[in-house]
């Protein structure tokens, strides 16, 4: 069976309401031709419940469209658009009755053409303009491909659903105004007929278009499922479930059947690329169990992710995120004195940077920042070390990484603290946290030994 309520593989699947349907969401290799669309069109005929389907971008197009927004050379887009042509025309071909969609598809495709033919750089509005193409082709492919499979379905764009406010780049979903749309568009539709909408992009109030960020898809099928009520999400991908560890990291690392929602957040938050950060939000809110699996091995199971579990071992899995700066701020000033912390907070608030650990002493506070691509910290540092530097000495290292060990009651629980620790002594550690929360220990390593560290952590541990 490909409904992964009843693989063996997966853990039992959690109790949910019987007259409620499915969100099945795929990612960009799951919809990146014309094969892998057909797998997924599979795994939808095969489970009646699914009614809402969000795709992605077909894989390399969003880079693609990225690399056109950071290039006002017109020769460079062209070459860029190329390859999208390529990419979408290449599905569009093995389509039996492309005639159906063809139209649509010229008519995106010459919006898109148009728009990177001004001779400018594009402002942040036209960016997400720019960006939200590729979910609105693959969403008309993949809605004529389960067509062609004699499925009663249509594409609709989510943008008349998807309020968000005007932060272009990384929208906020406006959760009140969505649900009453859902309800006024979207719900008279499923009750008909299967949806294929887009996920990662949305629309402000003025009808223009934004995106949520990068990995906003998943994002946008878990609101999406909070407001209609679904009674499971599913997250296909290319893995099957969630791991350990990233397999790619050591061959040891095993997919685990299932895990709550505080865990799954936790390895969400620190470097698992399987989830977006923001996904489980929405489910968590409205208790909506997420399942994650593989779109190319559908029997093979995958992960439950729910409220409750039947197992909470204290060591549940090692997530790994590159590419990050530690900043230590320190003031003689700092000694029995209030409100330092507050105005060194104040500062990097309002430069919009975003702080992960924090480590105090009595003169000093140590503070890691994520410096990965598209973060507020690229552009945002250098106005913020300005600041702090008027009354404090700061120091700034880079080139590290953060390794979280993700459990249960790993503050709490005699002797897993000890034995975690005697498995770190050997590592030579920059900076750690332990005790703010139960689910995680945290701690920082050189980058170039972060991989090393993390395999013999696993075997240490599992």
């Amino acid at each position: 069976m490909l409904n992964p309520q009843n693989t063996s593989a997966a853990a039992a699947a959690p109790v949910v309401n019987p007259d409620a349907f499915i969100v099945a969401k795929f990612g960009g290799t799951s919809v990146a031709d014309f094969t892998a669309m057909s797998r997924c069109a599979d795994i939808i005929l095969a489970d009646p419940n699914i009614k809402l389907i969000v795709v992605s971008a077909s894989s390399g197009v969003t880079n693609l469209l990225v690399d056109i927004a950071k290039t006002s050379d017109i020769g460079l887009r062209l070459a860029h658009y190329s390859g999208i042509e390529r990419i979408t025309y290449n599905v569009l071909r093995q389509l039996q009755q492309q005639h159906l969609v063809g139209a649509a598809i010229e008519q995106l495709l010459l919006e898109l053409k148009t728009l990177l033919q001004f001779e400018r750089e594009f402002s942040d509005a036209e960016k997400d303009l720019l960006l939200s193409f590729g979910e609105r082709l693959s969403s008309v492919l993949f809605a004529q491909v389960l067509a062609e499979r004699g499925a009663a379905v249509s594409s609709f764009d989510v943008r008349r659903v998807m309020r968000t406010d005007s932060r272009f780049g990384k929208a906020e979903p406006q959760i009140e105004a969505i649900a009453g749309l859902t309800v006024q568009y979207l719900l008279p539709l499923l009750k008909q007929q299967l949806i294929v909408t887009q996920g990662f992009i949305g629309a402000d109030g003025s009808g223009q278009t934004t995106t949520l960020g990068r990995g906003g898809s998943d994002y946008s099928a878990a609101i999406l499922g909070e407001a209609v009520g679904a009674r499971v999400v599913q997250i296909w991908t290319d893995v099957v479930g969630i791991f350990t560890t990233d397999p790619r990291l050591t061959s040891a690392a095993r997919c685990i059947p299932e895990i709550s929602f505080d865990e799954a957040a936790e390895m969400a938050t620190f470097g698992a690329k399987v989830l977006h950060p923001a996904t489980l939000i929405p489910a968590m809110r409205q208790n909506i169990p997420v399942f994650v699996g593989s779109s190319r091995e559908p029997e093979a199971g995958g992960t439950w992710i729910s409220k409750q579990v039947d197992t909470k071992p204290s060591y549940r899995a090692i997530a790994l995120r590159k590419a990050q700066t530690l900043i230590t701020v320190k003031s003689p000033a700092m000694l029995h004195a209030a409100g330092f912390l507050a105005r060194v907070f104040d500062i990097l608030s309002r430069h919009q940077i975003s702080v992960d650990l924090v480590t105090t002493s009595e003169i000093s506070v140590a503070l890691t920042l994520d410096d990965a691509p598209g973060s507020a910290f690229s552009h945002s540092i250098e106005p913020a070390l300005a600041e702090l530097k008027t009354f404090s000495e700061v120091t700034v290292e880079q080139d590290l990484s953060l390794i979280a060990v993700i459990g249960n009651h790993l503050h709490s629980t005699r002797g897993v603290t000890g034995s975690l620790f005697q498995a770190l002594e050997k590592i030579n550690m920059r900076l750690i946290c332990h005790g703010a929360s139960r689910h995680n220990l945290c701690f920082l390593v050189e980058d170039k030994e972060a991989a090393t560290v993390v395999k013999e952590l696993h075997q240490a541990l599992f």
